[in-house]
């Protein structure tokens, strides 16, 4: 939590599984949509990486996502400090070097502190995204928050638990 510590003044952002059609006033969207608000880009869900503007790196994102939504609640929040850090798409060779290097050390790795180790060595390769100021990023993501009315994603709405216990034993 240590390294979340520069953040508390920046969010009360909670990070949530899945896709989310407007974040909830806790914040309450994935790791990917957070990002596309924080770099100052129109809120818009994320059900893919391909939905995320062109100056993310794909790699990195399906990567990010991919955590975000294996996470426990808790260890999801551990996702925070990457927000700032996901726009940073670069060539062709740079994108095929971090999906290799996910792909390596994805595969050995068990635990979700390591998992995130693998998302900080990728983010080493190449371009790095360049850090917004901190009051800019709390004041985009404030700004949507205050505009949160309904409910943040399918998962939260009622209704949705309902279809997932209909589901649940065809799984």
């Amino acid at each position: 939590m240590a390294a979340m510590d520069p953040f508390d003044h920046i969010l009360n952002w909670k990070l949530k599984r899945g896709s989310h059609t407007f974040p909830g006033k806790d914040g309450g969207t994935c790791i990917n949509e957070a990002a596309i608000v924080a770099a100052g880009f129109p809120y818009r869900p994320v059900r893919s990486v391909e939905n995320m503007p062109a100056c993310f790196s794909r790699p990195i994102c399906r990567l990010a996502m991919l955590l975000n939504d294996e996470a426990s609640d808790e260890e999801r929040q551990h996702l925070l400090p990457f927000v700032t850090r996901l726009a940073c798409a670069d060539t062709a060779k740079v994108e095929w070097e971090r999906e290799v290097y996910i792909a390596l050390h994805m595969r050995s790795q068990r635990k979700f502190p390591d998992h995130l180790k693998v998302l900080e060595g990728a983010l080493a390769i190449g371009r790095q995204a360049a850090e917004p100021a901190s009051e800019e990023v709390r004041a985009r993501l404030d700004a949507v928050q205050q505009s949160a009315k309904a409910p943040s994603s399918v998962a939260d709405h009622p209704k949705f638990a309902k279809i997932k216990a209909w589901l649940a034993p065809s799984l």
